[in-house]
């Protein structure tokens, strides 16, 4: 349950399987709903139906959060370097490495993670993911 700083396949962000502790660091409300990410379709279904309408285009997608029909959400991640850091957990909370509402500062987020895992990339911000929310036959584009 420790919260690791790396370079996600969007931007760098805070990861964790605690949601209560990567929302405290942000300083956001702890029952705040957080994006889960998931290394393989078969470890989504673990936690969500995909209506069969966007089944294709939830396998396809890249660098997409999807909204699912319990208000959950969650990205599959295509990263290779990201997947192999996300691959030993199946899945993690993530969020953006900043305080709730403000641009990213490097020296802030180094101390308030508790692992730090840096590749040779680096630490950028880059574009956030796309966010679609599902219903059973309509798809709406949030972000």
């Amino acid at each position: 349950n420790k919260i690791y700083l790396t370079q996600t396949d969007t931007t760098v962000g805070f990861l964790s399987q605690d949601k209560k502790k990567l929302n405290a660091i942000k300083n956001r409300p702890l029952n705040q709903a957080v994006l889960r990410e998931v290394d393989s379709l078969e470890t989504l279904k673990q936690f969500v139906r995909v209506p069969n309408k966007f089944k294709n285009k939830v396998r396809k997608a890249k660098k997409t959060t999807f909204i699912y029909l319990n208000g959950e959400s969650f990205r599959v991640v295509k990263d290779k370097r990201h997947l192999e850091f996300l691959k030993k957990f199946k899945w993690m909370y993530s969020t953006s490495a900043n305080l709730h509402g403000k641009n990213f500062n490097e020296k802030w987020a180094r101390e308030a993670a508790e692992v730090i895992v840096e590749d040779k990339r680096g630490f950028f911000e880059g574009k956030a993911s796309n966010i679609y929310k599902l219903s059973k036959n309509r798809i709406k584009k949030i972000r």
